[in-house]
């Protein structure tokens, strides 16, 4: 793997705080400990934190689409976007989540994987109709070109992409394929000037995924912690460890209980 760099802008998807909450029950130190490492990272003057609903607003901001026949959500997350743009917007009446994840290799190369080839994923989801494909993010445009491009040519002419955020250079291999709408766009070289997280990945371990090996959370990135949050590194790691800690005892007291009823 090649050294980090440390971004001109490190945008931070705050997903955490809304997490530490739904714990507090379980976990009542959750969210004052999410507040804490927020307050924390945002010491380092080049740390931006995103909200979902102003990401969703730059989305809603583009105008007004008419009810898509299909939306197709890339994992969990891009289903989930596109479950926030239909409760504001009404646009995606009907949603499928399609399963792919990117791999890291030990060269430090990602490939995709999923339970089952992506043609077949997309098989029978879009006969007709406009299409909405929907993800979280864009940085390197590799998840999302990949599902456009196992799209019938047909099907991808109307196609309409949608994401909460995205790094800008990677958008003209992505409109090439098909429109693309993004409620945040962040203009760099793509880690050198910009890098987005989600701040739930920098304490649940699947931010990272590894082929033959099992997932890190970012904290558990020594190397990346430090490219990130240079002058706070040390303090943000043990901020995510103790938050760690607390929202795997929760999830774990939350099994029991479901397990008893």
């Amino acid at each position: 793997m090649t050294a980090t760099p440390t971004p001109r802008h490190l945008y931070v998807h705050d997903d955490l705080t809304e997490i530490a909450l739904r714990a507090s029950a379980q976990a009542p130190d959750a969210p004052q400990l999410a507040a804490t490492l927020f307050a924390t990272m945002r010491q380092e003057p080049h740390v931006v934190v995103l909200s979902l609903a102003e990401q969703i607003d730059g989305v809603l901001r583009s105008g007004g689409y008419p009810p898509f026949a299909t939306a197709i959500g890339i994992g969990a997350a891009g289903e989930r976007v596109a479950h926030e743009l239909h409760h504001r917007a009404g646009w995606f009446p009907r949603i499928t989540r399609i399963q792919i994840r990117r791999e890291e290799g030990a060269d430090g190369e990602y490939t995709l994987t999923g339970p089952a080839p992506l043609a077949q994923q997309l098989e029978g989801l879009a006969s007709e109709g406009p299409i909405a494909v929907v993800d979280d993010t864009i940085f390197s445009g590799l998840t999302l070109r990949a599902v456009l491009t196992a799209l019938p040519s047909a099907t991808r002419a109307r196609t309409r992409a949608f994401c909460l955020r995205a790094v800008a250079e990677s958008l003209p291999a992505i409109e090439a394929l098909c429109p693309v709408t993004v409620g945040f766009a962040a203009a760099g070289r793509i880690l050198e000037d910009v890098s987005f997280i989600n701040a739930s990945g920098l304490v649940r371990r699947g931010a990272i995924r590894r082929v033959g090996a099992p997932p890190l959370a970012f904290f558990e990135r020594a190397e990346w912690m430090q490219a990130w949050f240079p002058r706070r590194a040390d303090e943000v790691t043990r901020l995510c460890g103790r938050l760690h800690a607390l929202l795997d005892q929760a999830a774990r007291a939350s099994l029991d209980v479901a397990r008893a009823v």
